[in-house]
């Protein structure tokens, strides 16, 4: 099952009908007490814009959590193209045999690793994972077997940049698992709900259609933040275009 948070247009009907259910809300308390009187309301100005102003520095902190979190699914993407490239010309110093099996294994663990990037299915997801499981200890074998037959430096040498390839595969995932807190969501929906509340209790009058101005931009926002977080269900994805051009370097099968 995957994370509610991978449907950003889930996050964002989600947000905007609390937010201005809240602020509806709001409304109609303060219509029924009438109790900010004209001395109050300076001071529930002060405390309403207090808490704006802590809901647009969590917002704005979770933004800069989502894209550094971006940027790291694409340095790791990056990381893996150069490592299956340099093994590549690597695979040179192995036997004859050997390195033939190798740029063979690394052209299909190339193919493989482009669809993980590429797909949103969750059932091909895991063929290609244990496709990629597979793979990598083909490509372990049949660089390791020559080191243990004829150990050498210049051997030694494809059997670090292996290493490096299969390294490089456990570093994307680990970045594609590094996701924002879902607490940092929950504060977020709780600070933003308050606010909007606040909103609607320091309206003088019901007016439904600009208690709707707020909660759409923090809707926005929450879309943007979920968005760009996640890497397989949003507008806003890592393209593995590294890893394409690699592959139309190492020719067909």
């Amino acid at each position: 099952m995957r994370n509610p948070l991978d449907y950003p247009l889930l996050i964002f009907v989600t947000a905007f009908v609390l937010l201005w259910f809240a602020a509806w809300v709001g409304g109609q308390i303060s219509q029924r007490r009438r109790d900010l009187t004209d001395e109050l309301r300076t001071d529930f100005g002060v405390v309403l814009a207090a808490t704006l102003t802590l809901l647009g520095l969590i917002i704005g902190f979770s933004f800069s959590m989502a894209t550094a979190r971006y940027d790291q699914r694409k340095t790791s993407e990056e990381a893996e193209a150069n490592a299956i490239g340099t093994e590549y010309v690597r695979a040179d110093l192995l036997p004859a045999a050997e390195g033939a099996e190798v740029r063979a294994l690394l052209r299909q663990y190339t193919d493989l690793r482009i669809r993980f990037y590429r797909t949103r299915d969750a059932w091909e997801l895991r063929r290609i994972d244990a496709d990629t499981t597979r793979v990598q200890g083909e490509l372990w074998a049949a660089a390791s077997k020559p080191a243990m037959e004829q150990p050498s430096p210049v051997i030694a040498l494809a059997v670090v940049g292996m290493n490096d390839v299969l390294n490089s595969q456990g570093y994307t995932q680990a970045a594609w698992w590094n996701r924002i807190p879902v607490a940092a969501w929950a504060l977020m929906f709780a600070i933003a709900i308050f606010c909007n509340g606040l909103l609607g209790y320091g309206a003088r009058q019901m007016e439904p259609r600009l208690f709707m101005v707020l909660p759409l931009v923090v809707a926005v926002a929450f879309f943007l933040i979920a968005d760009i977080d996640s890497p397989r269900g949003g507008v806003i994805r890592v393209h593995p275009q590294n890893l394409e051009s690699l592959r139309v370097g190492l020719g067909a099968e």
